[in-house]
């Protein structure tokens, strides 16, 4: 599993290597890689509405998608019924930013935060609060690289993250991370699940892409 990097960048190549090997569209070089910071992101996206997240002072952009993008959207609101009902904690999007480590942030599809880190209920007001997500969803894209999403998956553990789930529409598969080195694919009627963090919650994988209005590739 990849660690998370130093701040020191001996070339581009370099760079580019430990990023994941990601599209060179997706890596910004303004500011110059390695000077980047969180003001930068949010800047990004409240003059720009473009979303980065920032990994060794890079800000690297975060791919979009029509598709990807129903499918995060679906599962925020089963998440969000869910986590309500039951009193669990806090459930955002694709602009729900945190500060994982220093110098490191990303920005989850879908995620939820118990409320075990959040004193008294409260919502953070920053904008990338210090928090970790207790599960963390990332749904692929074309341009997600497996070595990239690798990265994250250890970072994520790393900062105390439960379950990670990788959610791929164009295979109609979710593989649950329950830790780095850990994981189940499930497919079809293979149930989707994070038993710690959302007891009792589980869904089949094809129902998520189903019910997300993805139809079934005809043979």
């Amino acid at each position: 599993m990849a660690a998370i990097l130093e701040r020191h960048i001996p070339t581009l190549a370099d760079m580019w290597e430990r990023l994941g090997g990601i599209p060179l569209e997706r890596i910004l070089y303004e500011p110059v890689p390695g000077t980047a910071t969180e003001e930068d992101v949010v800047r990004l996206f409240e003059r720009e509405k473009l979303l980065c997240e920032l990994v060794d002072g890079v800000l690297v952009e975060k791919p979009i998608g029509y598709k990807e993008s129903a499918v995060a959207a679906f599962l925020i609101r089963m998440l969000q019924e869910f986590a309500e009902r039951d009193g669990l904690g806090v459930v955002t999007g694709e602009a729900g930013m945190m500060h994982l480590a220093p110098n490191l942030v990303r920005i989850p599809d879908v995620s939820i935060v118990l409320w075990r880190q959040l004193p008294g209920h409260e919502i953070p007001a920053e904008p990338i609060p210090h928090l970790t997500p207790d599960l963390a969803v990332e749904v692929l894209r074309k341009s997600n690289t497996p070595a990239e999403m690798e990265r994250k998956i250890g970072e994520y553990f790393a900062a105390g993250t439960q379950y990670v789930w990788i959610v791929d529409p164009a295979g109609r598969s979710v593989t649950i991370y329950s830790s780095p080195t850990t994981s189940t694919t499930m497919t079809g009627d293979g149930l989707v699940e994070a038993p710690s963090v959302l007891p009792g919650f589980n869904i089949s994988a094809e129902e998520i892409f189903r019910r997300a209005g993805l139809r079934q590739p005809s043979t």
